[in-house]
């Protein structure tokens, strides 16, 4: 007779639900103790721990005993949470309702380890600690914010939580995407909102080489033809600004792969790009590191603006469509050599040109291999731009010691993809 030891698979779950719950519980609790050596705390590691656990046993003890044990300690935290405002705002006499809250938040996230939602109650108390954590830049950041700065916020929220969810998924006439422009608007808006942040957080100690990269995400173009603009009040600007704008074109490169990966999750076009870009920002990086070294890195820093301004990403998701419609109609009517004439949008939007024909891509009325040389080409048309944009809005210096670094780029970036094109083919 054969006999099988093991352990329940019941016990296994619940155990790794109540560790789990623990661990997060720990995690929010830390946060809450980092401020015990600046006041009082009343909930710490201990107590936000235990109340995660309660609400993952709770919830598993509901199914076997009855929703009352479920009711009873939800008013049971509840009555501690409310125990803790009082004692704070009236007895103490000072202000705050996070920690009380946050306590709260944390039992929920230990029902919903009970109900199996790992990766929901993970992210959720990644972004709880976040946001504990930034508590003196966030106050700083609301306080700096303008009227324009909250009803462009309003304005964005409008989109990405109101019109996004309500416009349909199918494609007017087969083409224009709707759904996904919007998508593609509210993913610029969120990189102007990272951009600004960050920004704001390094201050003028960030410089222009900051201030280059960051803008980059944005409009590597725009970038570019801001911090010319720089060249021309003094000498000392000059390499702060080259390295500035070689670092828009690394910016332009991861942006243009993020957007390749949104527009085409199956990831064969950002796959097939991949060579190319990777070369490019190589050589881009080999420039910034041989020029930061001789730089005196000033205290300008260029403004870009409302950081949910929607202006912006929504001439980025008409340039987006309207290069849709081109390219599709190209892809139609003039076969791959068509697409490729998209390519020359990268003078006016790299990004919109590879979400355009990454979308078309995925959608299976583009090879991925020809979205891909598109996008390179595009990006390559974005960075031999930058020196006209240069010559208009810079120094003669700047222009001339910048036009090298720039063709080196595309040049490396051109021979990259023959020899690449090559190897596949």
């Amino acid at each position: 007779m054969d006999i099988q030891l093991g352990i329940d698979p019941l016990y296994t779950s619940i155990l790794e639900k109540i560790v789990l719950s623990m661990m997060i519980g720990i995690l929010i609790g830390l946060e809450r103790e980092h401020w015990r050596s600046d006041k009082k705390i009343f909930a710490g590691v201990r107590t936000f721990s235990i109340t995660c656990i309660a609400g993952t046993l709770a919830t598993f003890l509901a199914d076997y005993i009855g929703m009352w044990i479920l009711i009873l300690s939800t008013l049971l935290v509840l009555f501690a949470s409310a125990s803790l405002i009082y004692l704070v705002n009236i007895i103490k006499e000072k202000s705050g309702l996070t920690t009380s809250i946050a306590l709260f938040c944390t039992y929920l996230l230990g029902i919903i380890v009970a109900e199996g939602l790992y990766l929901i109650a993970i992210v959720t108390g990644l972004l709880m600690t976040f946001l504990l954590i930034e508590k003196k830049p966030l106050h700083s950041f609301a306080e700096n914010l303008s009227e324009d700065d909250i009803s462009s916020a309003l304005k964005f929220l409008a989109v990405a939580f109101v019109l996004y969810p309500i416009v349909p998924e199918e494609p007017i006439y087969g083409i224009i995407r709707l759904k996904q422009a919007i998508l593609i608007v509210v993913l610029v808006s969120f990189i102007t909102f990272v951009s600004y942040v960050s920004l704001k957080k390094m201050g003028p100690k960030g410089g222009i080489p900051y201030s280059g990269f960051f803008g980059g995400f944005i409009s590597s173009e725009a970038t570019v033809a801001a911090l010319a603009g720089l060249s021309k009040k003094g000498p000392l600007l000059k390499d702060s600004v080259h390295i500035g704008s070689i670092l828009a074109v690394v910016s332009m490169i991861i942006s243009n792969s993020i957007i390749a990966f949104i527009a085409d999750p199956t990831m064969q076009t950002v796959t097939l790009m991949a060579p190319a870009f990777l070369v490019m920002g190589a050589v881009a990086l080999v420039v910034v590191a041989f020029k930061w070294k001789k730089t005196i890195t000033p205290k300008e820093n260029i403004e870009i603006g409302s950081p949910f301004a929607l202006g912006p990403a929504f001439k980025f998701g008409a340039v987006f469509t309207i290069l849709l419609i081109v390219a599709n109609f190209a892809n139609e009517y003039g076969g791959a050599e068509g697409a490729y004439i998209t390519a020359l949008g990268g003078i006016v939007s790299s990004s919109a040109v590879t979400a355009s024909v990454a979308a078309l891509a995925f959608s299976g009325n583009l090879s991925a291999h020809t979205a891909a040389e598109t996008a390179i080409l595009a990006g390559l048309v974005s960075t031999l731009s930058k020196p006209f944009y240069i010559k208009i809005s810079g120094s003669p210096e700047f222009f001339k010691t910048s036009l090298l670094s720039f063709l080196a780029i595309v040049f490396s970036g051109s021979i990259t993809l023959l020899i690449w094109n090559f190897y596949i083919n």
